[in-house]
């Protein structure tokens, strides 16, 4: 099987079920930049990690796999695909838990950063809060499962702990931010 098709030449691609759309649909961006976030995650495994956020991360990047599946198929009674549910968001919310009980808490907001792997975490969190905002825009003209807009926002949360949960682990200091004076 080559890699390439040269379908996508003319600047369209087909979705899961065989519509066409542009490249520059919301779609694709959704889908896209879920896309990326798992890259990303890739990324912060490839540094020293501890087992249990390489325990996370790993589960992710599988679920993101779902999740880019779900974006990529229209919401229609003749797909047969596996989509993000209620269980995959309580999922996220039980490690954020889990996880915050091992942290002091936040007394103000702090600069990301930290260990190689806190620090590849914390740019997962953005690149999540993109794909939130894209998902978010392609909802208001399309249906899409309303599953998939909580799992992003749930997950950008969960990374922004496990983030802090790494730089613990790595005995990184958190950065608070400091005002500028006036």
């Amino acid at each position: 099987m080559k890699i390439y098709t040269k379908k996508g030449d003319q600047g369209y691609t087909s979705l899961f079920g065989g519509a066409n759309v542009e490249k520059s649909s919301l779609r694709i961006h959704a889908y896209g930049t879920v896309d990326e976030l798992n890259s990303v995650i890739g990324v912060a495994l490839s540094h020293p990690i501890s087992d249990k956020s390489a325990e996370v991360l790993n589960a992710i990047q599988s679920q993101l796999f779902v999740l880019g599946a779900d974006l990529a198929t229209l919401q229609t009674k003749e797909a047969k695909i596996e989509r993000i549910g209620a269980g995959d968001i309580e999922k996220l919310e039980n490690w954020i838990d889990e996880l915050e009980e091992e942290l002091p808490p936040l007394k103000n907001f702090i600069l990301p950063g930290g260990s190689q792997a806190g620090a590849a975490i914390h740019q997962a969190r953005t690149v999540c809060r993109r794909a939130e905002r894209n998902t978010v825009a392609l909802k208001q003209n399309n249906p899409i499962s309303a599953e998939t807009v909580i799992y992003l926002n749930r997950l950008s949360d969960l990374l922004f702990v496990l983030a802090r949960y790494e730089n613990k682990q790595a005995k990184e200091p958190e950065t608070p931010w400091t005002p500028r004076k006036k």
